[in-house]
């Protein structure tokens, strides 16, 4: 089936197969099914060139337009941006009173071991490489690097317990990368055209080479607990961004989750990276409105409302806490 949005090249030998594995008999019966999911089609893709080429233009001149209402401001747009100002907005205004602990801690501390992992030179246990991973860390500059070196010996066991269960999930569950497969992890990707907005995203791992235009790329994220709506779009911005940035959109989205060994795949398409456009730029004008343009905010009672610092005295993410429909809710 041809994506929508591109074309295909002539088929090459190389490209029919992932190609990293020499042994499929040493897999697990998980890494086989991952494998299968990351694999390549046998006809490369290649998008537009047009089509790309329009996008950067149309999302640089509409940043361009938000830039002059931000009146100088400078905003950096990353996932977590957008995923706060598209949800309670009443929530997005208030002051952050988040703080690290050894469970929300545990994911950082578990993809900094697995970035060390995919460059080990020989084996390595999970907990040897996130005892390193909390070393470097706490040596590291940051909110999180001083909130590592600064915990008790028992939250640091604690952390310690949770970062190597998911480090050991991921060893057991996700296919061996080869250097040839140009593994990257933590990359950043930035795009900032004339003006005061930078969107800047960084992916837990990435997989595959840029080849002139073809639509090599994996982007992959990685994700304790269970799934969200959220995470596809997270996703969605990535491949915006590096579409963005390298005028070659990736291929393939993968969101990984390690408690249950498997993943949500899906392809990309130039209807995917056009509504994370309008996505992003939604977000920004929300924020626009919001914070510099006086416009009351929307309430949007949802799982957030559990850690909201405004939920004793909102009526309606109250509701939403006691299992009630927040249409039903007497204001």
């Amino acid at each position: 089936m041809v994506t929508e949005g591109c074309s295909r090249v002539p088929e090459r030998a190389e490209v029919g197969s992932v190609g990293w594995v020499q042994d499929h008999a040493a897999l697990t019966p998980a890494q086989e099914r991952t494998l299968a999911l990351l694999r390549r089609s046998p006809e490369p893709i290649v998008f537009p060139e047009e089509m790309v080429d329009q996008l950067r233009a149309d999302v640089s001149a509409a940043l361009a337009e938000l830039s002059v209402r931000l009146g100088g401001e400078k905003l950096w747009v990353n996932k977590g941006f957008l995923s706060r100002v598209h949800g309670c907005e009443a929530q997005y205004l208030a002051p952050d009173d988040f703080a690290w602990n050894p469970q929300n801690a545990r994911g950082f501390v578990a993809h900094k071991a697995i970035e060390l992992l995919l460059n080990w030179q020989g084996e390595a246990a999970p907990g040897a490489l996130v005892d390193e991973a909390i070393a470097r860390l706490a040596d590291s500059s940051g909110p999180r690097g001083d909130w590592v070196a600064s915990i008790s010996a028992a939250d640091r066991a604690e952390l310690r317990g949770g970062a190597v269960e998911r480090v050991t999930r991921f060893r057991d569950s996700f296919p061996p990368i080869p250097a040839s497969a140009s593994p990257l992890t933590e990359a950043t990707t930035r795009f900032a055209p004339p003006g005061t907005i930078e969107l800047i995203g960084r992916t837990d791992l990435v997989i595959g080479r840029l080849e002139g235009r073809e639509s090599r790329r994996v982007i992959i994220d990685l994700k304790s607990g269970g799934h969200s709506p959220t995470h596809r779009d997270d996703l969605r911005f990535y491949a915006l961004l590096e579409s963005l940035a390298y005028q070659v959109p990736p291929r393939k989205l993968v969101t990984y989750y390690l408690d249950y060994a498997d993943a949500e795949v899906e392809d990309v398409t130039e209807p995917i990276l056009r509504t994370a456009a309008r996505r992003t730029l939604d977000g920004i004008e929300r924020h626009i409105e919001l914070r510099l343009e006086g416009r009351d905010p929307v309430k949007r009672p949802g799982s957030p409302c559990r850690w909201c610092p405004l939920s004793e005295t909102c009526i309606e993410g109250q509701g939403y806490l006691r299992g009630v429909d927040p249409d039903d809710v007497q204001l």
